[in-house]
């Protein structure tokens, strides 16, 4: 039985069913999460094998590329959460009309997104505090990421609203391909024209020889390419696609878009707070040396292998709550939403666990650069004991997406960011360094856990 099916049938429906139900949806994104991770790894792999320095370079820049990809994920969410709960309604007009608007809307938003960050790409680098020995690199990696914004953002609201419409597999499958895209168009770019060994005959493999720009440029190929796929599956999706608009549709398009900037606009404040946070973080950790700034790097690349599976729970619980709660069932919103949250908790402390052992093999793989090594480990391990709470606030905040609930969840996460994590690492860096960096994301990361269950479990986010 598909979500729609439990939101119109009368007879009761078992725990076990909810939680396979809930399992069946995620498992595409969690895998196509984790397809992510790798490339994330084989990336930060192909970059470290330049040295330290070009590590640093992309390093330093990471916190910034999320800060923009936090607003292009709000602009999709302000459209998508409509589409799934237009589909929990059984409204098709509605969410093809809700599609619609959104790809006006966001072909504008990140035009001016990229625009913004292209200016930003020469003096962002000086702006963090970085050595004039990875300045370069960083302002022409970050230029090339500006210029690829309207295809990420595109990417990501295609997926996106796929995903509405409980199609799930797709969206999933075509992310994995952008992985493997994105490792193949590195090779070439990253590195220079070179003969190979190949069964024991030697073999010319061309490549331009860009160095760290050429990790951006695989990346914006990639993400060129799988952005066209999911805007052609998108016309074959019947809720998202019509021939043509018709006037009464037309009429809708501004309600829907007033509707998307009051669900949009908290998730914007959200991921700014949160990658703002990360950008003020860089900053922090930046006079610490290049070796400081790439073991932070590599640090937040290997953990991501324990959250990503969060944001592929979160993503489905955002569509399995938007569509109960379209659907007029709120009952079965809720438990929705506890049966993602537990999931995403206990998977991604399963996943702690795994990663506290794994971890040296980890950023063996990643850097050969021994001193970058020993401190990457040494702060994730003391960051990994927060991952359940994490998970938590991770998964409830895409729950409370799916009712359209974002203001709430988008203040406390600013307060728990600002007020907890930056004011206690410009503490502890002091002292402790890198170390008390991530002991001050440990206790924050604990913090926003706590409260986003509590709001899950006394607020008023179903209203």
């Amino acid at each position: 039985m598909d979500i729609t099916e439990q939101i119109r049938t009368e007879r009761k429906i078992g725990t076990q069913e909810k939680i396979l139900l809930a399992l069946r949806l995620s498992g595409p994104a969690i895998l196509a999460q984790t397809a992510s991770i790798v490339m994330q790894y084989i990336d930060a792999a192909m970059v470290g094998s330049l040295g330290a320095d070009a590590s640093a370079s992309v390093g330093l820049v990471a916190s910034t590329t999320w800060l923009f990809g936090g607003l292009m994920t709000a602009a999709a969410y302000g459209f998508s959460v409509q589409i799934a709960q237009a589909v929990g309604a059984g409204n098709t007009r509605l969410s093809r009309a809700a599609f619609r608007t959104g790809c006006f809307f966001v072909l504008a938003f990140s035009a001016v997104l990229a625009a913004a960050a292209a200016l930003l790409s020469g003096p962002l680098p000086a702006i963090l505090g970085a050595g004039e020995s990875i300045r370069e690199n960083a302002s022409a990696y970050f230029l090339i990421f500006a210029c690829s914004i309207p295809c990420i953002e595109f990417r990501r609201y295609a997926g996106a609203s796929l995903q509405s419409c409980g199609n799930m597999r797709l969206p999933g499958a075509l992310n994995a391909l952008m992985c493997l895209l994105d490792v193949v168009y590195n090779y070439f770019f990253i590195h220079p024209g070179r003969r190979v060994s190949l069964m024991g005959t030697a073999v010319f493999v061309p490549g331009f020889g860009w160095g760290v720009a050429g990790a951006a440029m695989g990346t914006a190929l990639a993400e060129l390419t799988v952005a066209v796929l999911m805007l052609l599956a998108c016309r074959r999706q019947r809720e998202l696609t019509a021939d043509r608009a018709s006037s009464r549709d037309k009429e809708k398009a501004l309600p829907i878009l007033r509707k998307a900037c009051r669900i949009g606009a908290p998730i914007a404040l959200e991921q700014t707070a949160l990658c703002g946070a990360m950008v003020v973080s860089t900053h922090i950790v930046a006079p610490l040396g290049s070796a400081a700034i790439a073991a932070n790097s590599f640090a937040v690349t290997a953990e991501s292998v324990c959250y990503m599976p969060g944001f592929g729970l979160q993503q489905a619980a955002t569509t399995l709550v938007g569509q109960c709660y379209g659907g007029g069932r709120r009952d079965l919103a809720k438990n929705y939403a506890w049966i993602s949250v537990l999931l995403g908790m206990g998977i991604m402390s399963a996943a702690a666990v795994v990663m506290f052992a794994a971890c040296p093999a980890v950023f063996a793989f990643l850097t050969p650069d021994p001193a970058v090594r020993a401190l990457a480990a040494k702060i994730l391990r003391l960051e990994l004991a927060a991952e359940p709470f994490y998970g938590a606030s991770i998964v409830a905040s895409g729950s409370m997406r799916g009712a359209g609930d974002t203001f709430v969840p988008g203040l406390m996460t600013l307060v728990s960011i600002w007020g907890v994590r930056l004011s206690l690492s410009a503490v502890l860096v002091g002292p402790y360094g890198l170390t008390g960096v991530w002991a001050a994301m440990l206790i924050e990361l604990v913090f926003r856990g706590v409260i986003f269950l509590t709001r899950m479990r006394f607020g008023k986010w179903m209203k």
